[in-house]
């Protein structure tokens, strides 16, 4: 299993920026954005759960209302967009995949390598 992640950068506060995940060598139920920032710890952004009507979403309470996740099943990728970026948004973002939220919460999970945002002020 690969995640492969592209789309970070730097963008000055107030911009928008999209990353993309690629997934190959498997299917997965839920699949979500966490980041890390400097000094802290890694902290889930978004995830999407498979289902009817085209999932269920869940977000970090600081990003709700200018982040959207959405996915792909067909072309098995999970995407973020990011708009009204602040500076406290700069962390490395992890794409993560798993079967379950369970089974993610208990370390069965796939990560990528990681992109950098920087939101400069």
């Amino acid at each position: 299993v690969q995640l492969v992640e592209s789309g970070g950068g730097l963008v000055q506060a107030g911009g928008s920026l999209r990353l993309s995940c690629a997934a190959s060598g498997g299917t997965f139920n839920v699949m979500g954005w966490y980041r890390q920032a400097p000094g802290k710890q890694r902290e889930l952004v978004a995830r999407i759960i498979a289902g009817s009507g085209g999932g269920t979403t869940n977000y970090a309470d600081s990003v709700k209302g200018r982040f959207t996740i959405s996915r792909d099943n067909a072309k098995n990728t999970v995407d973020l967009q990011m708009n009204s970026l602040k500076p406290e948004d700069t962390a490395v973002y992890y794409c993560n995949a798993g079967s379950s939220v369970l089974a993610i919460m208990r370390g069965a999970a796939y990560w990528g390598q990681g992109t950098q945002v920087t939101v400069s002020s």
